[in-house]
């Protein structure tokens, strides 16, 4: 089971339309990091279990330096609606799960599709 935390520039309600899929996932504002710094939210997602999920190159970044945990999803998407991160988050679960089974993965890149 892959959990995700989403960061506050994604929306808060992604863990409630994607809880068939990611259950267990939260959104930084759930768990009283609205606001906070990089640093709390990859070690709250660290603790925790669970891969973050951002549209900012900040948690990319981190993940090149410190590699993981936690492990980082990078939503290359623009300024796309929440429908669209939904679809691109649906469409990327096999994806995503075989980035969590890698023990040596610690970024995955998802786009959205082109067309």
């Amino acid at each position: 089971m892959t959990s995700l935390l989403f960061d506050e520039n994604l929306s808060y309600k992604l863990p409630s339309k994607l809880a068939d899929v990611y259950p267990g996932s939260a959104h930084v504002r759930h768990v009283g990091l609205l606001g906070a710094g990089d640093e709390r939210v990859w070690d709250y997602a660290a603790r925790n279990g669970l891969v973050i999920v951002s549209k900012d190159d900040d948690f990319q970044q981190r993940s090149f330096l410190r590699g993981a945990p936690p492990k980082v999803v990078w939503l290359v998407v623009g300024n796309a609606a929440t429908s669209e991160v939904v679809t691109v988050l649906r469409a990327g679960s096999l994806a995503i799960a075989r980035f969590v089974a890698d023990s040596e993965a610690a970024l995955l890149v998802l786009r959205r599709a082109s067309g």
